[in-house]
């Protein structure tokens, strides 16, 4: 950690002083937005209030219109009821003398209850019966008596002596005749043992042919309520469709409820006296509101959703309000915990729910004046300046110190690069002038190292140059048409040469194939030898570089692997900027001056190419540089 005194010192010292400048800046300027807020807030809070409490009153008279209005249609319809369609939403029901009769008649699935429906002439087929029934059976007997009953001009009569014909044909086994006879049953419109003809018929046609088709058809007849039905009765023939048809999908859950809302209330429907009455009833969870006019011999009732009748009522954009029944449940809108509501009951209302009313936002938010506004958008902005100020003028510090401190690193790499052959070159002209050499022998050694270290001492010092020119963007660059693979062989002899003794070695690859690049010899060498040099310098564990050269679509790659620690995916693309040494480098102490990679890739680019890096820690790492194939350079 720095120590605090380090913090004093230019440039680090500006940070500390424009942090500090900052904080106080921005603390001061949200201290006073935020009491001027808490001002405004308190004032609007009793505005909306107010707002929110005329808002009540006046929902609470729409609704008490709409109410009213409703009533007034009901009676209408009681004296012309609506064609089959109306009302839109929910369901009309017409009770007189004839019975019950609903609008949309689609949408009641079964009847609360249905008028007595007992076969009228049950003693007629006594005698059938008897031998129908009778052991041993005697059903041609039965069959004579049934036939001649179902010539009576009575549909009832027709209708049982028809369902009889059919069970004792399917008894002997007749299954045509049976059929027959349900057929004609199907087109008789009247009662049997208080079901439909059409539908037992049809049911028992099902039955014996087990069609798919025809079972379907009747669950969507069931669905669309073409027969008036008891409860039982159409979930018995509902489950029986289902059953032959092999859809078990259940009836819609709307129209059951609707239908079980108007058998939960039939009672109380019936028994009221009253011309006129509304009430709120719950099925499965949901509510259902009845309003009704008319005596109870002539009587006209609406069973709908509460949601229908108050949804544009109290659908507002500034408000959210709640119609609530005497239990506390919401019956129709939506009520928010977060503000303080307005509530009316029905004493107050002459409603028969309770209206909750709240602001759709926090009442500390709510109803927002345009100065509140400006000033919060006036202190936000100010306080995004200076910071947005203090983190670019930061940033720009940062900078200066990252760039002072590459620069002195480079500094010192390329001094301590220098200073090696220079020393070398120096101790050995000492002694070769000095004359204190033993024998001939070590003079030629000494000769080699003083041309090698001076090899290297210009190949560095081209190196600087090279970069300099290419930063500047005065390097000048030659192309021709060459074979990549003769680069790849001619470097890879060169430091053949040097790394003999230390027993490692380059092995190349792709060699024997010819791969034509338009290029800068020159440049492109420096490009590899980097490579290869940074390669044996990052994997000296590896006595082997592998160098390739190779054609991937229509490029040319030359890849260089080493088998040295490989490189973190953080520093990956850092490692190409000038100046950056990533951590394995620092970690073991290798030397170099921080501009090699970035180099390659200026020359790959030059040169309408790209180098790539795939490396994983621990696996060493995979340079590829990849050129157009001769004229398809961009």
């Amino acid at each position: 950690m720095m120590p605090p005194g380090e913090w004093l010192k230019p440039p680090r010292s500006l940070l500390a002083i424009l942090f500090l400048v900052t904080l106080v800046s921005v603390t001061a300027l949200g201290w006073f937005g935020w009491k001027l807020l808490d001002q405004e807030r308190v004032v609007e809070t009793q505005r909306a209030q107010e707002r929110l409490d005329q808002e009540a009153d006046r929902i609470a008279a729409i609704a008490r219109g709409t109410l009213a209005e409703t009533g007034e249609r009901l009676g209408t319809w009681l004296i012309a009821p609506p064609a089959d369609g109306k009302p839109e939403e929910g369901l009309l029901l017409i009770l007189s003398g004839n019975g019950v009769t609903a609008i949309p008649s689609r949408r009641l699935l079964y009847r609360p209850a249905l008028p007595g429906q007992t076969e009228e002439f049950t003693n007629s087929f006594a005698d059938g019966e008897v031998f129908e029934f009778q052991q041993p059976p005697l059903p041609e007997r039965a069959l004579e008596l049934y036939r001649r009953l179902a010539d009576s001009k009575s549909p009832e009569m027709r209708a049982g002596a028809l369902m009889r014909i059919a069970r004792v044909s399917l008894k002997t086994g007749n299954r045509d005749a049976a059929g027959d006879a349900y057929r004609s049953l199907a087109t008789i419109g009247a009662n049997v043992a208080g079901v439909p003809a059409e539908l037992v018929a049809r049911h028992a046609l099902c039955e014996m042919s087990g069609s798919k088709t025809d079972a379907l058809a009747l669950r969507q007849d069931l669905l669309n309520a073409r027969w008036p039905l008891s409860r039982g009765q159409f979930g018995y023939y509902l489950s029986e469709a289902a059953r032959i048809s092999g859809d078990s999908q259940p009836a819609p859950p709307e129209a059951e409820a609707l239908s079980d809302a108007v058998a939960l209330a039939w009672g109380e429907i019936t028994d009221q006296s009253g011309p006129r009455g509304q009430n709120t009833v719950w099925v499965s969870g949901q509510p259902y509101f009845l309003i009704w006019r008319g005596v109870p011999s002539h009587r006209a009732v609406l069973v709908t959703r509460p949601e229908s009748l108050l949804k544009p009522i109290l659908s507002d954009g500034d408000v959210l309000a709640a119609a609530v029944d005497s239990e506390g449940r919401v019956v129709a809108g939506r009520r928010n915990g977060i503000s303080h509501p307005a509530v009316l009951t029905p004493a107050a209302t002459q409603l028969p729910w309770t209206l909750y009313l709240t602001s759709a936002q926090s009442l500390n938010d709510a109803g927002m004046l345009i100065r509140q506004r400006f000033l919060l958008l006036a202190t936000g902005l100010m306080v995004v300046f200076l910071i947005g100020g203090a983190w670019f003028i930061a940033r720009a510090i940062r900078g200066d110190l990252a760039v002072a401190r590459m620069q002195s690193d480079f500094v010192s790499a390329v001094s301590h690069e220098f200073r090696s052959p220079l020393t070398s070159i120096r101790q050995l002209s000492e002694i070769l002038a000095q004359g204190r050499i033993p024998n001939e022998s070590r003079r030629l050694v000494y000769y080699e190292t003083l041309v090698r270290e001076t090899v290297r001492l210009q190949r560095l010092v081209e190196a600087l140059l090279n970069f300099g020119r290419m930063e500047a963007g005065v390097r000048q660059y030659r192309f021709e048409p060459l074979d990549a693979t003769g680069i790849v062989s001619r470097v890879a002899t060169e430091f053949e040469a040097q790394i003999a003794s230390s027993g490692r070695h380059i092995e190349t690859g792709g060699l024997d194939h010819e791969c034509m690049i338009d290029a800068d010899p020159e440049a492109l060498s420096v490009a590899l030898r980097n490579l290869v040099d940074n390669a044996l310098k990052y994997g000296p564990e590896c006595p082997t570089v592998w160098v390739n050269c190779g054609i991937e679509k229509s490029h040319v790659a030359i890849k260089v692997r080493d088998g040295g620690p490989g490189i973190p995916a953080s520093e990956k693309r850092a490692i190409f900027r000038k100046f950056v040494r990533g951590s394995a480098a620092e970690a073991a102490n290798v030397k170099g001056s921080g501009v090699g990679l970035a180099m390659v890739r200026h020359i790959v680019a030059a040169h309408g190419g790209k180098v790539t890096l795939a490396s994983e820690p621990g696996s060493g790492s995979v340079f590829t540089i990849r050129l157009p194939r001769g004229a398809e350079r961009q």
